[in-house]
């Protein structure tokens, strides 16, 4: 059986060219989440430790705070790798198999304005080079 450990996933993260933010002192994140922003939404992973992690899909709009998502169209909750393998698989928006059903979100969906200070984003860029900011 193929098995990937949770860094060669976030890693295939980064590859897709998702973008990942580092919430806390980078040497010990409080939260690390990652963004892939499609046309019309956004897919969403949070990783709050190797047990408890949430991924989502939100419908974006000028004003949408991915973080803070007030509905959702598809979510999974589980242990880091299954939620990294969850949402490397979800189908993209506009395939027959997309989800498009409206849903209320876990409450482990958001990450508090509180606990976004301060971060490190890694762009999609590919340049490896991290940024400072809000996100």
């Amino acid at each position: 059986m193929n098995h990937l450990s949770i860094d060669e996933l976030l890693e295939e993260l980064r590859r897709r060219r998702w973008v990942v933010y580092i919430f806390g002192p980078r040497e010990e994140p409080e939260v690390c989440a990652a963004v892939f922003q499609w046309e019309t939404c956004a897919d969403v992973l949070v990783l709050r430790g190797e047990e408890r992690a949430s991924a989502y899909r939100v419908t974006t709009l000028p004003d949408t705070d991915v973080f803070q998502p007030a509905l959702v169209s598809w979510q999974y909750h589980s242990t880091a790798d299954w939620t990294l393998r969850a949402v490397l698989t979800i189908p993209p928006p506009g395939d027959v198999a997309a989800p498009i059903q409206l849903l209320q979100p876990h409450p482990d969906c958001a990450i508090p304005m509180d606990a976004r200070q301060p971060v490190t984003i890694l762009p999609a860029n590919g340049t490896g080079k991290a940024d400072q900011g809000d996100p």
